[in-house]
């Protein structure tokens, strides 16, 4: 499949911010006197306003990363460019984002690789998305589905606002999963699968069809309660190893000279991770001899376990439509960015369909 490859000029806009002197259209993280931090787009013109005093982007412009900029006001500020794991904790947010540290364990666990063809449902607000496309490399492929085309919206504008362009080897297909995945997929083709939504028991088989003998399934869930009935539904299925379980908890330490002891704050639980491989065709696991354990459930139990009997609790349109509008608006000041820096011969990329990115804006920054 050869769709999806990107050319040079596009695997170059993937990448290319990462380091070296601050462009157009690349985003400045500025570190104030108290430690607050501030994200930028350079744009020709533009100011970043506080109480502080202001900071022009042209002043930012050519300047090496790890810089210190003096404001209007004497106030020094620290210019970096974020990270991944700083962009997404502040970008727009349509749905919750999957945590850098969970992103992190379901690359390393699902063993996610350059040139891996891999399905991702849902988007989300598209956190997940650009730690997959980091790891798949401009030579993979990165398949993602979402139910709401607000959320879509979301994560196109999110994925675009960091990269600079939009990944010629990432697709947003809007709709159900069992409905999709066999359109855009060709059976036993694709080798990773990332399920983060509220019931992936459902889509058990349309996973089973898509994945190679040997590849990987991942699944991320907030509650026990989901996480037994996801465990369960692959046991009950076949055709996969004995899921494996997990969560990461995350604790920093304050370390100042003879000071040194836990912080008092910690990133505990945001969700549990399941994995599973798939057999080849006709394989039966072999059991494993161990004691019996009270796994029966009945229908009502399983009502009692899913997301609406406690109250999901969802995001309004009209949230949606302002978190959509502001992701987007930073998307179109990145493409901005990067067309004004790029050669006259490689032209311009287009956006991917149904991205309907909007003229970039002429605003300031404001704190």
């Amino acid at each position: 499949m050869t769709d999806h490859q990107t050319d040079t000029s596009q695997a170059d806009a993937q990448f290319r911010r990462q380091s070296g002197p601050f462009l157009w259209g690349d985003k400045v993280q500025l570190t104030g006197p108290k430690g607050r931090m501030h994200t930028i787009t350079l744009t020709p013109g533009g100011e970043f306003h506080t109480h502080r005093g202001i900071i022009r982007h042209d002043d930012v412009v050519d300047l090496p990363d790890g810089s210190v900029l003096i404001s209007t006001t004497g106030d020094e500020y620290l210019a970096l460019r974020p990270l991944l794991a700083d962009f997404v904790m502040s970008m727009p947010r349509g749905a919750a984002i999957v945590y850098p540290k969970d992103a992190a364990m379901i690359v390393t666990f699902a063993d996610i690789f350059p040139g891996a063809t891999v399905v991702e449902a849902g988007v989300g607000s598209g956190a997940l998305s650009l730690s997959l496309l980091r790891a798949i490399g401009p030579e993979g492929r990165l398949a993602s589905f979402e139910r709401r085309e607000e959320f879509a919206d979301v994560a196109r504008g999110n994925v675009t606002s960091f990269v600079g362009a939009t990944p010629s080897n990432w697709s947003v297909t809007v709709g159900d999963l069992l409905e999709e995945l066999p359109r855009v997929v060709e059976a036993g083709t694709a080798d990773r699968v990332v399920l983060d939504m509220l019931a992936p028991w459902e889509n058990v088989e349309a996973v089973a069809t898509a994945l190679k003998p040997g590849g990987l399934v991942v699944c991320y869930v907030a509650t026990v309660t989901q996480l037994s009935r996801t465990a369960e539904a692959f046991r009950h299925f076949g055709g996969f190893t004995e899921p494996d379980s997990s969560e990461t908890l995350v604790r920093s330490w304050h370390v100042e000279g003879l000071a040194v002891r836990p912080d008092h704050r910690m990133i505990a639980h945001t969700g549990f991770l399941l994995t599973a491989r798939r057999l080849a065709p006709g394989a039966v696991l072999p059991q494993l001899k161990r004691r019996a354990s009270k796994s029966d459930y009945s229908e009502e139990d399983v009502e009692l376990w899913t997301p609406g009997a406690l109250g999901e609790r969802s995001a309004t349109a009209k949230k949606l439509r302002k978190t959509a509008r502001q992701a987007q608006d930073a998307a179109a000041k990145a493409v901005a960015g990067a067309d004004a820096i790029r050669p006259a011969s490689e032209g311009s990329e287009a956006p991917a369909p149904g991205t309907d990115l909007p003229t970039p804006s002429t605003t300031t920054e404001q704190d």
